[in-house]
């Protein structure tokens, strides 16, 4: 099933589900109990939200060997995990916006997990038992200011850093999905997720080791080789085998009225 978060009529985040070209009403919330409504608009004419609203984007660095190669650095030992503030999360073709404090903006395609129930403790072989289901984000990345700052909580974390979308799938296996990135139409990254350093349940196993996975978390799962370069201006379009297409632009942020 394909879980969605859209603006209703008036104007308010809700929850909605897709089937084929069509999407509905959501009585309740995918979290808990709900009820699908017969879909009653055309995909094209729903504004559509980021399908989740996370307590904490978790975030995988290094995950795929490749990516660790072109920036001349180990696989970490353990998994190497930092965060991402909610305030940085989008939606499907909602701009990118480029901060004046950097020079070098970058995106990065992962495969993103959905957490659907709470747990501490998780044991890898229950992991997926936490699982509600996977969308794609994207760990856009101030390059400069993450090597600049020795650590990357600044570089990581700008308003719309994180696009997620578009929407929930509930039915994926995520051990070998496609992933590719275009930028303007040109390819950028294309990497399978048996690619993974480490595996989903791992990584919800050692997250979850020293802290609380709640529904609606997100963790993000690494991303392979091909990072590279936004400008204002730019389309890009990442793609996950089995989930659709995550689409935003880019473009400097706005002036600051005074």
């Amino acid at each position: 099933m394909r879980f969605i978060r859209y603006l209703d009529q008036n104007k308010q985040p809700a929850f909605g589900w897709v089937l084929e070209d069509k999407a509905g009403r959501l009585e309740g919330s995918p979290f808990s109990e709900y009820r699908r409504l017969e879909p009653e608009w055309n995909l094209d004419q729903v504004k559509l939200l980021a399908p989740v609203n996370p307590s904490k984007v978790i975030c995988v660095g290094r995950n795929y060997a490749s990516h660790a190669r072109e920036h001349n650095v180990d696989v970490p030992e353990l998994p190497l995990l930092f965060f991402k503030p909610p305030s940085a999360v989008i939606g499907s073709g909602h701009p990118i916006y480029i901060p004046p404090q950097s020079n070098r903006i970058e995106h990065e395609a992962e495969l993103a997990v959905v957490i659907g129930k709470s747990g501490r403790w998780i044991p890898a072989e229950k992991a997926r038992e936490h699982i509600l289901g996977y969308t794609i984000g994207n760990d856009v990345t101030a390059r400069d200011l993450q090597r600049s700052d020795k650590q990357w909580t600044r570089g990581k974390g700008f308003d719309t850093f994180c696009p997620l979308g578009p929407w929930i799938e509930t039915n994926l296996d995520p051990a070998d999905a496609l992933i590719t990135c275009r930028v303007n139409d040109e390819m950028r990254q294309m990497a399978s997720t048996r690619e993974m350093v480490y595996t989903i349940p791992q990584l919800i196993a050692y997250a979850s080791s020293f802290m609380t996975l709640s529904p609606g978390d997100v963790i993000l799962t690494g991303t392979p080789a091909g990072v590279g370069p936004l400008q204002a201006g730019d389309s890009i379009e990442i793609d996950i085998e089995g989930i659709g297409v995550l689409r935003n632009s880019v473009k400097l942020e706005p002036a600051r009225s005074t």
